[in-house]
C-alpha cells in the first residue's frame, strides 16, 4: 500500500505501526550539559534535542531589560544536518517565529516576577528532525529549566495532535505531516491546571473533530508530562545517592 492510497480506518494501524493515540518513543535525561544552569536531553522517536539554560544574569542589551519580570529568551536551532534536505546555516523566520513562541510558552510557567530586570537564555538545538520539533524543544526546555531550580508554576507538556489519511492522531511523524488532508496542531499545557499555553493549527477541521482531537491532546500532554517528572525525579535522586556514598567514604577515612 502506497502513502497515496494509505486508509488508515481500515488498516486501524499508522505508517509506522502506531495506535491512532500512541506517541512515539519518548526518552528524557536532564543535567547532560555541566557548564549550563540547567539542561536536558530529548528523544522523541527520530527527534534528538538538546536544551540549555543559562540564568537568570543581566539582560544584555539593557534596553531589552523589564522593570517587573525577567525575559525569557529563547534560541531555536536546527543543525544544518537534522533534516535530509541540508538546512542553511544561520536562524531564518521559521527559527524566529519557534523561538517567540516557546519564549511565550516558557513565560507562564516560570515566576518572571522573582527576578526583575534580569534575562533567563534558554538554548535549544536539534540535532536530527522529524516532525514535532517545537514540542520537543518545548519539552526538553521545560525540563532545563526546572533542572536550573528556577521556581515554576508547572512543567510545560506538550505534544502534537491532528488529522492524517482520514483518522484524527497523536504525535504526528513526518509522512503523516505530508498527508493530502493532514493537519498539523502542536499544543502546551501547563498540567496541573490544563492552562493552554501553545496552540497553532495548520490545515481545517470541523467543530466536532476539535472537540475530539483537544481532549486527545490534553491526555497526551499529560502522559508527556510523566515521562518528564520521572526523568527530573531520576536526576535528584541519583544527586542524593552520590552523597550518601560520599559520606560513608567520608566517614570511613575519619575512623582510619
Amino acid at each position: 500500500m502506497t502513502e497515496q492510497n494509505v486508509d488508515y480506518k481500515k488498516t486501524k494501524k499508522r505508517l509506522d505501526g502506531r495506535k491512532m493515540d500512541e506517541t512515539r518513543p519518548l526518552k528524557i535525561d536532564v543535567g547532560v550539559i555541566p557548564n549550563a544552569d540547567g539542561s536536558a536531553y530529548l528523544e522523541w522517536g527520530q527527534n534528538k534535542v538538546y536544551a540549555a539554560v543559562y540564568g537568570p544574569r543581566e539582560a544584555l542589551p539593557k534596553h531589552s531589560a523589564n522593570a517587573y519580570k525577567s525575559v525569557i529568551k529563547v534560541e531555536y536551532r536546527m543543525t544544518s544536518f537534522s533534516v535530509p534536505d541540508r538546512k542553511r546555516p544561520g536562524p531564518n523566520r521559521r527559527d524566529q517565529e519557534i523561538s517567540k513562541v516557546l519564549s511565550e510558552a516558557l513565560s507562564r510557567a516560570v515566576f518572571v516576577e522573582q527576578f526583575p530586570n534580569t534575562e533567563i537564555g534558554v538554548y535549544v538545538e536539534v540535532i536530527d528532525s522529524n516532525a514535532g520539533s517545537r514540542v520537543a524543544c518545548l519539552t526538553a526546555a521545560s525540563c532545563a529549566l526546572a533542572d536550573a531550580g528556577l521556581p515554576m508554576r508547572d512543567l510545560v507538556a506538550a505534544t502534537g495532535v491532528g488529522k492524517a489519511y482520514g483518522e484524527l492522531v497523536i504525535d504526528l511523524n513526518k509522512d503523516e505531516e505530508d498527508a493530502p488532508d493532514a493537519v498539523d496542531i502542536p499544543i502546551a499545557i501547563l498540567p496541573n491546571s490544563e492552562e493552554i499555553v501553545l496552540l497553532q493549527m495548520d490545515g481545517l477541521l470541523t467543530k466536532k473533530e476539535w472537540e475530539k482531537i483537544a481532549k486527545l491532546g490534553i491526555q497526551g500532554c499529560k502522559d508527556v508530562y510523566a515521562i518528564q517528572k520521572e526523568a527530573l525525579q531520576k536526576k535528584f535522586k541519583l544527586g542524593e545517592a552520590s552523597k550518601k556514598d560520599l559520606g560513608k567514604k567520608t566517614k570511613k577515612k575519619v575512623k582510619k
